[in-house]
């Protein structure tokens, strides 16, 4: 699934969706068409779910999947995930509470903060 492919209606509809984005002590919520402005979102294929997150696609490459979590109806998928594009230590962990938005398999993220990971040694 790419934006680019999505419908004019469904762009527009994600264009007023808001992100809880909490990223490096600056919290938001921000709207998602100030992402799409500012960044080049991109969905990712995460355990066959087409997750769109507020992050510039240069990030896709440095994301670790670390649980993937669907809600019993499939509405609502909770990742836990690692990027290391800016980070490589410990505290590169990120949560994602992602709703279906796109269809049967499309989802946006509504929460995307930072988290302290916590590894098993």
């Amino acid at each position: 699934m790419k934006i680019n492919d999505l419908p004019k209606e469904q762009i527009d509809n994600l264009c007023n969706y808001r992100c809880d984005w909490f990223v490096e002590k600056h919290e938001g919520p921000w709207i998602w068409s100030d992402v799409l402005k500012w960044n080049n979102p991109e969905f990712l294929n995460i355990e066959g779910y087409a997750i769109l997150l507020p992050l510039d696609t240069k990030h896709h490459q440095n994301i670790t999947i670390l649980r993937c979590i669907p809600s019993q109806n499939d509405e609502v998928i909770t990742i836990f995930l690692k990027d290391t594009t800016y980070y490589s230590g410990i505290d590169a962990g990120f949560l994602a509470i992602c709703e279906r938005v796109f269809g049967e398999k499309g989802y946006l993220a509504t929460v995307y903060h930072e988290w302290y990971l916590v590894e098993k040694t």
